[in-house]
């Protein structure tokens, strides 16, 4: 086990609050877990805003983030996505994805009732757009 103190953190759906984030589309559910492992984690639930303009879901344009681990699971709806040498895969509920540091990866569209579980290290990283 290691020498690292994480705080006990609950975030309870009953009081879950959602706030704007990376992509304008989408809005962000932190559950407290960058806070508690003070920065090295980060977890949080993603889902696509009410009455978000559609001309934007289509495509996040292929980016990478640095970091040193980003996973998603899809909770409900769908996601599909390109990832450079691995192509282009459609994610539906219970579907999870170990995103390699780096991989340069692009949104190609979701659902209007996506929301995923995302956990990345550490909680805070840079995302870079590439333009290919």
């Amino acid at each position: 086990m290691s020498a690292s103190k994480f705080d006990f953190s609950l975030s309870l759906s009953k009081d879950a609050c959602y706030a704007d984030g990376l992509r304008p589309f989408l809005e962000y559910r932190d559950l407290g877990i960058k806070n508690a492992t003070s920065g090295r984690f980060r977890a949080h639930v993603l889902r696509v805003k009410k009455g978000a303009d559609h001309s934007t879901l289509h495509s996040t344009g292929l980016h990478q983030h640095r970091l040193d681990f980003q996973m998603i699971y899809i909770l409900k709806g769908w996601i599909r996505f390109t990832y450079e040498g691995h192509g282009e895969h459609t994610f539906g509920p219970g579907d999870c994805c170990l995103q390699p540091p780096g991989i340069v990866h692009n949104e190609l569209a979701c659902s209007d009732d996506l929301e995923l579980l995302e956990i990345t290290s550490p909680g805070e990283y840079e995302t870079v757009a590439l333009h290919k």
